[in-house]
């Protein structure tokens, strides 16, 4: 039985499109330059999950001279909601308050991080408000 395709990206393929949104479009090589600035990847490795990624829709890509320079096909925000809705259902059961809960015990916000997640509730309840 062939194993299901994970629609989200996996933790490698996150790292390569960080290294996209900030500096798309790039080659093979250029990730591969920057990735190795924190730790050692072999350029074959890189290559098959760009591969992987554009088989997947993750990223776009098109021919440059001889290269192939590649695109994230969607935004950070909107590729970083699917993670979030994907670990909201598969982890937590749709629980929102679950999540929250453990998102605060694991990462023990500072005051003024707190004081930004007030304002994004705030600001999410005026917008429901509105939307009603």
């Amino acid at each position: 039985m062939p194993r299901h395709r994970q629609e989200t990206p996996t933790e490698v393929e996150l790292e390569i499109l960080k290294v996209l949104w900030a500096h798309e479009p790039a080659t093979v090589r250029e990730v591969v330059d920057i990735l190795n600035k924190t730790r050692p990847r072999a350029y074959t490795s890189i290559l098959s999950m760009l591969n992987v990624m554009f088989e997947k829709s993750l990223v776009v890509r098109e021919m440059q001279g001889r290269a192939h320079v590649y695109r994230s096909s969607k935004s950070r925000e909107k590729t970083l909601g699917s993670v979030v809705k994907d670990l909201l259902g598969r982890a937590f059961e749709g629980s929102t308050t679950s999540l929250i809960t453990q998102l605060l015990e694991q990462s023990q916000p500072s005051a003024e991080e707190l004081a930004e997640i007030r304002k994004a509730i705030e600001a999410w309840q005026k917008k429901e408000k509105q939307d009603a």
